[in-house]
């Protein structure tokens, strides 16, 4: 390396933090040549300012989330991955040394050493080798289940209005078959009384809702929505020090991607309304990565990305970073871009003039460099190379650097569906999540007032007062109390009032 070469490479890499507290990204490239010495880092104490990793598919984005997720593990944090194609199962086992690694660990002076990490397998739906996680609907909201929908601004509305009606009526919407009951019911002969009180809603409307849903159950959404529901504190563990890496994958993949990235937005959330006030801290709580971001964003509704914008905008005051993954920074908004402090941008390609102006748009978001002209550089980058600028400690953005990134130290491979099987069987959360429960909720309720041969006026109310007593019975209180459902349950209900005043800014209830 030249000595010119040299003391750019090394201007460069001053402006990122020292070593220590940092992630290592990699090492810097000038003029094709790599300084080892010359290093790319993230600080920990910036990680809950956020990050994007983009790039084309096969530039090593991949292996990019794998090698952050490793070592954030290895420093006691957490991690949440989206693994939609389940790529990177192979974090639960120590990798393969080889030439090219050795060659990378070269390059990018990284002590190279084969290591497995603590791995949780969970999967959005029934049918898969994984934990099976679920939500309830009236936890979900109607913001969040009209994304799942591709519903419109109207039809979102009449979905809310639907939703508070069941609310006020004690009517449990646990699973997809409670609400297509309660619309059932609305559009009926029986309900239309009901659907005119609610105001502003129509039977046509809502029938288009009931097809949609309908639409969801066909595509596998039936198998996620239910109880037990999903703790997202399960999310917050550590086992012999190191953070636990918790891997969501898409079971069926014929099913409702929108389910995916709108259900890891339901997550985010949750834990926004969990998680107490944390302040700046060393390193933070949590890192969540949203694989495939753009189908989060596609056709989102003015609520939904209004919602998206604060809960990224507040959550770092709980100590959750978040770092969305895509193929193009143009996928994410501007008002989402702009709080995003960490870049990681693998090649892109710029075949079309679409791709030439996203390209543009993503010279843009960097800042000047005196050393590479970015456009050149974002299209001739190599596999595993990615363009990077992140926060420095002092909070400002740091030189534009060209980076040979590390090398995962964990197998770069997936491991396969059986044994995916076995670690989730070995699991503590399997006991917890691996069987649906299934409990009187909205769609039991109407089924039992249409069989009723004689419906009681409103004022008497015989029905609901003689299933208050059967409830009060000694031995049915003990039994609900003690079901796997009744933590779920008591969240909620008790905090129903709660969770509608929050639906609107975060789609979750306060606790």
């Amino acid at each position: 390396m030249g000595e010119n070469t040299l003391s750019a490479a090394q201007e460069i890499a001053a402006g990122y933090a020292t070593e220590g507290s940092a992630l290592e990204l990699g090492t810097v490239v000038v003029d094709g040549q790599v300084d080892p010495s010359a290093r790319v880092r993230i600080p920990f104490a910036t990680l809950n300012r956020h990050g994007l990793v983009a790039g084309a598919t096969g530039t090593g984005k991949t292996k990019t989330l794998q090698g952050l997720a490793e070592q954030l593990s290895a420093a006691g944090v957490p991690v949440l991955l989206a693994d939609v194609k389940g790529d990177l199962s192979g974090l639960a086992r120590p990798g393969e040394d080889g030439p090219k690694i050795q060659s990378r660990a070269k390059d990018t002076g990284d002590d190279w050493v084969a290591t497995g990490f603590p791995v949780e397998f969970l999967s959005l739906g029934g049918k898969s080798s994984a934990i099976p996680i679920r939500a309830t609907l009236t936890q979900f909201g109607p913001i969040l289940l009209s994304k799942v929908l591709d519903l419109n601004d109207t039809q979102e509305s009449t979905l809310g209005l639907i939703f508070h009606w069941a609310d006020q009526r004690n009517l449990p919407l646990l699973d997809t078959k409670d609400l297509r009951a309660v619309i059932q019911h609305l559009t009926s002969d029986e309900g239309k009384a009901d659907l005119k009180g609610i105001g502003g809603v129509s039977a046509a409307t809502a029938g288009v809702i009931l097809r949609a849903l309908v639409n969801l159950e066909a595509q596998g959404g039936e198998d996620f929505f239910g109880e037990p529901e999903f703790e997202p504190a399960d999310l917050l563990r550590q086992v012999d020090g190191k953070g636990v890496v918790t891997l969501v994958e898409l079971a069926d993949q014929a099913a409702n991607p929108k389910l995916f990235s709108t259900f890891l937005m339901w997550l985010l959330a949750e834990l926004y309304e969990e998680l107490p006030e944390a302040g700046d801290l060393d390193k933070p709580k949590l890192v969540f990565f949203f694989d495939e971001a753009h189908l989060l964003f596609t056709d989102a509704s003015k609520a939904f990305l209004e919602r998206i914008e604060q809960t990224v905008k507040l959550i770092r005051s709980k100590g959750v970073g978040v770092f969305f993954c895509t193929q193009l920074p143009t996928d994410v908004p501007n008002a989402v871009l702009s709080q995003l402090g960490a870049r990681v941008q693998h090649a892109l390609r710029a075949f079309t003039p679409e791709d030439q102006k996203a390209l543009a748009r993503t010279v843009k978001t960097y800042p000047v460099s005196k050393v590479y002209d970015l456009e050149e550089a974002l299209t001739t980058l190599g596999t595993g190379e990615a363009v990077v600028t992140v926060l420095s400690e002092r909070g400002a953005p740091t030189p534009v650097a060209w980076a040979r990134m590390r090398a995962p130290r964990s197998l770069m491979a997936a491991i396969g569906g059986p044994a995916v099987t076995e670690a989730a069987k070995a699991s503590p959360l399997y006991g917890r999540y691996g069987e649906t429960v299934d409990r009187e909720s909205a769609y039991e309720k109407l089924t039992a007032k249409i069989a009723e041969a004689a419906p009681p006026p409103p004022e008497a109310a015989p029905a609901p007062e003689r299933r208050r007593e059967e409830r009060e019975e000694p031995g049915m209180v003990t039994q609900i109390l003690n079901s796997p459902a009744a933590k779920s349950f008591m969240r909620s209900m008790a905090t129903q009032l709660g969770r509608e005043i929050t639906r609107g800014l975060f789609g979750t209830r306060r606790r």
